[in-house]
């Protein structure tokens, strides 16, 4: 062993100070609208599993976890029954689950009641989905939280692990935890839990909340500059947060993470496929002319685009359908945060000036708010093309068979059907009645009808739009459908 057990136990209890009476300090009092669910998990941990934090580097993942163990803490939990450990750490990685179990017991003696136990990037040791399975099965005292920056952290242990956990995804903040946040005054608008509930308000109403929200877009562009990253969230100066963006988040899974958990070796050319992905963000992934572009073959950027899905950089979405010819099609790739591309690319505040930039931008921003907001009702997303005229729906909710389409249309003052045949055709084909438009300006709010009135369109502004959905997200007790 290369460090004593002295050595080791002192390293744990920098990561445990409630061991000697303490707590961490400086931790954030806001709280992400995924705390819900943990606090849900640490009073009745459903079928008694385990609990999957699941999201992209520096996104909030340990400081969930970290005030998880300050309610525990407040509500009465004895300090020796929490564990904290981090295998970020090499002497932690070192000696696996199973020793950091027997050298927590050893200097810490189990205590009456139920024991803690979370563990941050538990996919740096060794079978850890057997561990989990096993504890999870036979040491029913203990309740065990995780985290993980990579999906295969899900996927490698579903045959030995299947029904062994529960995952909670954690994608980069809301517009409305970004508000939060930043303590950004935000104006006094009604909670909305559900899109649908604004087919019944009236043209007044619609007038009234656009006007009352129109303080929004200027924070919104600042948003999409920014990112939705805490760190790149709280930093004053707008080039500095791109810059921690760029090099603290970005480079970091490309250059260590890819090398350390997937044995990638080719680094220049995935980065190289990560540029493209950031100039083409929000547009159809052509896999042909990406490889003659960058000079690499199918398989090798194929298994980058996985990795990267992988490790939450990027969504995908295929086009709506059924059968091999869709599995063939091209995929739509949405990055994993608006500020991204604006940050990798250098744009600074130029993307504000770039209309086709900033209407991306807002795309690739609102998908992740609805994607957030409903992934755990397993609805499945897509995007739409065809008719005669190759039209498109840019984004397409599949709740359980019922259809909910969304196009974006982040320019102009008042969008008309005219900018929305794509849609009125999709609509048509599928028998869809209700459809929602994604729009620019704070007064181009209101329903409007379509295709000679079979079709009714919400149209809501972006900044609004995002804004209500991560308040819905934060605050409704349960999930809503998406078009209850």
């Amino acid at each position: 062993m290369i460090a004593s057990n002295a050595e080791l136990i002192a390293v744990l209890r920098q990561y445990n100070p409630w061991w000697s009476g303490g707590r961490f300090q400086d931790m954030p009092t806001w709280r992400r609208a995924a705390f819900r669910e943990v606090s849900e998990w640490l009073r009745d941990p459903p079928a008694g599993r385990a609990l999957l934090l699941s999201g992209p580097r520096q996104v909030g993942k340990t400081t969930l976890l970290l005030q998880a163990i300050d309610v525990l803490l407040d509500q009465g939990v004895l300090p020796n029954n929490i564990l904290y450990a981090t295998f970020d750490h090499p002497l932690l990685k070192l000696i696996g689950l199973d020793g950091l179990i027997r050298l927590w017991r050893e200097f810490e003696p189990a205590r009456e009641g139920v024991v803690y136990i979370f563990l941050d990037e538990i996919q740096a040791t060794k079978d850890w989905q057997v561990w989990l399975k096993h504890q999870v099965d036979f040491e029913k005292r203990r309740r065990i939280a995780v985290t993980g920056s990579a999906t295969p952290l899900e996927m490698e242990g579903q045959e030995s692990g299947v029904g062994r956990w529960h995952t909670i995804r954690l994608a980069t903040l809301s517009f409305y935890e970004y508000l939060q946040i930043r303590n950004d005054p935000m104006p006094q608008l009604p909670p909305v839990t559900s899109l649908a509930s604004l087919f019944g308000k009236s043209p007044t109403w619609f007038a009234r909340i656009g006007e009352d929200s129109r303080s929004l877009t200027g924070f919104f562009h600042e948003y999409l500059l920014r990112g939705g990253f805490p760190q790149s969230t709280l930093v004053t100066s707008i080039t500095m947060a791109q810059k921690l963006l760029r090099e603290d988040i970005v480079d970091k899974v490309l250059k260590r993470d890819m090398t350390a958990l997937f044995g990638v070796r080719r680094v220049l050319e995935l980065e190289q496929t990560f540029l493209y992905l950031c100039l083409h963000d929000g547009g159809l992934l052509d896999m042909q002319i990406l490889c003659k572009n960058l000079e690499v073959k199918k398989p090798t950027v194929t298994n980058f685009i996985a990795l990267l899905e992988a490790t939450h950089l990027i969504y995908r979405l295929l086009p709506f359908g059924y059968g091999k010819e869709i599995l063939r099609a091209k995929a739509k790739v949405y990055l994993a945060d608006a500020a991204i591309a604006p940050s990798v690319l250098l744009k600074g505040k130029g993307l504000l000036e770039d209309a086709d930039a900033l209407g991306q931008a807002v795309e690739t921003a609102f998908f992740k708010h609805v994607f957030t907001r409903y992934y755990q009702q397993s609805i499945a997303f897509s995007y739409w093309r065809g008719g005669k005229k190759d039209q498109e729906v840019d984004i397409i909710a599949d709740v359980g068979g019922r259809l909910v389409p969304f196009e974006v249309k982040y320019r102009g003052n008042n969008v008309g059907s005219g900018e929305l045949k794509g849609l009125i055709e999709f609509c048509k084909e599928r028998k869809v009645k209700r459809a929602y438009v994604i729009t620019k300006d704070a007064a181009d709010f209101g329903v409007l009808p379509l295709g000679g009135g079979e079709i009714e369109a919400l149209k809501i502004p972006a900044p609004l739009a995002c804004y209500w959905l991560g308040r819905s997200e934060l605050e409704a007790p349960d999930l809503q459908d998406i078009d209850a």
